[in-house]
């Protein structure tokens, strides 16, 4: 079975969702699959080996440039490869390309219209490219917002054609009206089109087969899963606990991350002198939108004299990642958003270390399944705080918490388990 995959990158920035689509792309190929992961908007940015291809579908480039510029819609093909170079699009990516909701509107709009919209000519080349040489037994798009072109794709391939839901309200909610609604009946008229969606916990699709009409049939779940390997290698070597309490936090440095919670929950730890000892790691990607945020953050931190108790890993790759979650005795992520997905909570549980979460999106469906961590309600920094404090205080326990997830993780929560259940599920809509 011939499976094309199409991603859509995030500028600038390793991007939970494709850095997942490449490791299933992996999986996928492992089986057995010929299996495509072609890039949309920008190249990927994974810490794992890259299997996408070298090109870009939709570049964020020449997309843009053709929503703002009509003249742009008629330059010769040569100028249209130029734009969309894989290599344009990341120095632009590096030079803080704007990628907020807020000034995409118009665009999100233009797109979701398919061979209607501004960027017809895109949309003739990448349903060519399919049909005349990749010709595939099924394709699966990462996002509905790229999912204009699919009518137009299924009158001249007759394929099965999925959609991976995971975050589509993120962005659909960040929109401003006229183009909020505008957005969400065009997707709302391209669900006939689209043969499955696949989402990744049952709350996140009750809610979007609700927003986006649905039909109860038409929706499937497949627990997000990744590739344990590294994982049980990196626990085949003896674990020693940090020498100090050490809380850690792994994602964006965001608020809809919960950053700020974690630091409120860490000062008044710190507030109590039992735990003065307990240390603060915060690793994850920086946006420029977000430095003045990370700057509070620090100087709240200043403020309460814990500075010396704070380290700042910044960004950090694949390894280095496995190495961090090991050094912690509890990772604390307290997304504000229900997560549609909670990547970081398998990494955590993969490498034998507890989570403390948000009781809403995934997460409660997540730790029924693997166990290995305990939920808050959503913006409560006092039961943050106390169970910090359980966890600084009973270190060993927390730990066997953490080994029971892991080895749930392990056995049941692998990629190879997911690429499977993908493939079926493909087989199944064709």
């Amino acid at each position: 079975m011939k499976v094309v995959y199409l991603t859509a990158g995030a500028a600038g920035m390793y991007c939970g969702s494709c850095m997942h689509d490449n490791s299933l792309a992996r999986a996928m190929i492992a089986s057995g699959a010929d299996t495509l992961l072609v890039p949309t908007y920008t190249p990927i940015r994974t810490d794992e080996q890259d299997v996408s291809v070298d090109r870009v579908f939709f570049g964020g480039v020449n997309i843009y440039l053709q929503q703002l510029a009509p003249w742009l819609r008629f330059v010769p093909r040569w100028l249209d490869q130029a734009l969309n170079s894989p290599k344009l699009i990341r120095w632009v990516a590096s030079r803080g390309m704007e990628t907020s909701p807020k000034s995409l509107g118009a665009l999100t709009v233009s797109m979701l219209k398919g061979r209607h919209g501004n960027q017809r000519k895109e949309v003739d080349r990448l349903c060519d490219w399919l049909v005349r040489d990749i010709k595939p037994d099924a394709l699966v798009l990462t996002n509905m917002l790229i999912a204009g072109f699919i009518p137009d794709l299924k009158r001249r391939l007759k394929i099965p054609v999925a959609v991976t839901l995971q975050g589509d309200d993120i962005f659909l909610d960040y929109l401003p009206e006229p183009y909020r609604q505008q957005t969400l009946d065009i997707m709302r008229r391209l669900v006939k089109d689209v043969d499955g969606f696949i989402v990744h916990s049952r709350d996140y699709g009750s809610r979007m087969a609700d927003e986006l009409q649905i039909p109860a049939d038409k929706w499937h779940v497949t627990p997000l899963a990744i590739d344990t390997k590294p994982f049980q290698q990196a626990a085949a070597q003896k674990r020693e606990l940090p020498q100090h309490p050490t809380i850690g936090y792994l994602a964006r440095l965001a608020p809809e991350k919960g950053l700020h919670q974690v630091i409120d929950a860490f000062i008044a730890l710190h507030r109590d002198p039992k735990y003065r000892d307990v240390r603060l790691r915060v690793a994850g990607w920086l946006g420029p939108q977000n430095v003045s945020y990370w700057e509070e953050q620090k100087s709240k931190i200043a403020a309460a004299g814990l500075n010396d108790k704070l380290i700042h890993d910044g960004e950090i790759d694949h390894q280095h990642k496995i190495d961090y979650l090991r050094s912690l005795d509890v990772l604390c992520v307290p997304t504000t958003y229900r997560d549609p997905k909670g990547l970081f909570v398998l990494e955590a549980l993969a490498s034998g270390t507890p989570v403390l979460v948000t009781e809403h999106g995934a997460f409660p469906e997540m730790l029924a399944r693997h166990g290995g961590g305990w939920c808050v309600k959503n913006g409560d920094v006092d039961g943050l705080t106390q169970r910090l404090k359980w966890v600084a205080e009973h270190r060993e326990d927390a730990h066997l918490i953490g080994l029971q997830g892991q080895k749930s993780v392990h056995s049941t929560g692998d990629i190879m388990k997911m690429a499977s259940q993908t493939l079926e599920l493909l087989r199944r809509f064709a």
